[in-house]
């Protein structure tokens, strides 16, 4: 089992003037690059989002962390993962324990991807750059948005350059016109993304309140700087079905994008039975239990409640991934216990940007893989493929 410090950072990260924040890790590491020890320094995910909260503007928290109408489905999904109980076994072989895992054809240090999140350059001014760097030196996949407010040709080579790196992956949202969407993926294909994530289950953008309230626009300066600028008719108002649905995705728009790339598609959104088998069929390479960390759809049930129903359809012919209200080691090793390949991370990763820019997020990594192992090692698994239904409570 490895310490709980993460390691210095490499790599090289776009300047502007105000560089890298620097946040020391429990017991100031050396190794960490931070200052002489600070005993209000986060220990915990909990203390990075409150930290987190102090730092950031209160309509850019209201953005980032916000949910849809009332928020019932946002606290839903992290209380779920803790109304999951643990049922450990003792006294078993923990000798040549590890984390790794497989997906899509390669071995993974541990299950652990950090999720498509837009505009982090509202948390922190290196944004994508930072949060993909921290990822990709602690092993953990990364999922570029199509609304990231860094161009996506600066963030792959940041990723691609380290040895340690897990995947990288493009999330898209197809544009009205296909031929925006094709010059995504174009892009995509030649700064060397290995996957698209194609989001499903956002047609239209949820009711947030909250970031209502609060009064938010986008600050100067940042933009989803991949995407050309909309039509005047995009920004057309009316109707949804009169004007923004007409173009709404389709399951044979899912069918024209596999006739255009080799890169193979994950769909994320995806909640009930029958969109996985429907995925399935149409030739998904993964599936992602998400409801879009409780953005879009309030009152839908909680991802860990819906991951069972999914993982039985799949049944083993494509990885299941999900995400939603992951705080801690044990919900990754609940997860897993569900029948999923890995877990996607969100707003802890923006939390840990915010307190510390790239050194914030990979402490915040660093601390779900150290908690992930403890949980394993306390539960009687040496491996994540010994992780089963069996080591839940009923």
């Amino acid at each position: 089992m490895r310490g709980p410090h993460a390691p210095p950072l490499r790599g090289s990260l776009p300047q502007d003037g105000e560089g890298t924040r620097s946040v020391p890790g429990p017991g100031a590491d050396p190794a960490w690059g931070g200052p002489a020890p600070d005993h209000r320094a986060p220990s915990t995910l909990a203390d990075h989002e409150q930290k987190a909260r102090e730092l950031l503007d209160p309509t850019a928290w209201a953005y980032l962390f916000g949910g849809a109408a009332d928020e019932i489905t946002l606290r839903a999904n992290q209380q779920a993962w803790q109304d999951l109980h643990l049922r450990p076994r003792v006294l078993q072989d923990l000798s040549e324990g590890h984390t790794r895992v497989n997906l899509l054809g390669r071995t993974l240090a541990h299950p652990i991807l950090v999720a498509p999140m837009a505009y982090q350059r509202l948390a922190h001014p290196q944004g994508e750059a930072a949060s993909a760097l921290a990822a990709a030196v602690l092993g953990a996949g990364y999922v570029l948005s199509t609304q990231a407010s860094v161009l996506l040709e600066d963030v792959a080579p940041l990723v691609l350059g380290e040895p340690a790196r897990g995947p990288l992956w493009f999330q898209l949202y197809l544009q009205s016109e296909r031929d925006r969407t094709l010059g995504l993926v174009r892009r995509a294909e030649a700064a060397g993304f290995e996957a698209l994530v194609l989001t499903v289950d956002a047609p239209v953008q949820g009711p947030r309140d909250r970031e209502r309230r609060s009064g938010f626009v986008l600050p100067p300066g940042i933009a989803a700087v991949n995407l050309p600028p909309p039509h005047p008719a995009a920004g057309a108002r009316g109707s949804l079905f009169d004007n923004l649905l007409r173009t709404s995705p389709t399951w044979d728009d899912l069918a024209w994008l596999r006739s255009q790339t080799n890169l193979p598609i994950l769909l994320k959104g995806i909640t009930h039975p029958d969109d996985a088998r429907l995925g399935i069929e149409h030739g998904a390479a993964g599936l992602i239990v998400s409801n879009h960390g409780g953005r879009t759809l309030d009152t839908m049930p909680a991802t860990a409640t819906l991951l069972p129903d999914v993982v039985a359809v799949a049944n083993g012919k494509v990885p299941v991934l999900v995400d939603g209200g992951i705080r801690r080691g044990t919900d990754v090793f609940k997860a897993l216990a569900l029948g999923a390949t890995a877990v996607m991370l969100g707003r802890p990763v923006l939390h840990g940007l915010a307190t510390g820019g790239a050194n914030g997020v990979a402490h915040v990594l660093r601390l779900l893989i150290d908690e992930l192992e403890i949980a394993m090692a306390l539960c009687g698994c040496s491996s994540p493929d010994q992780i089963a239904e069996r080591h839940l409570h009923a």
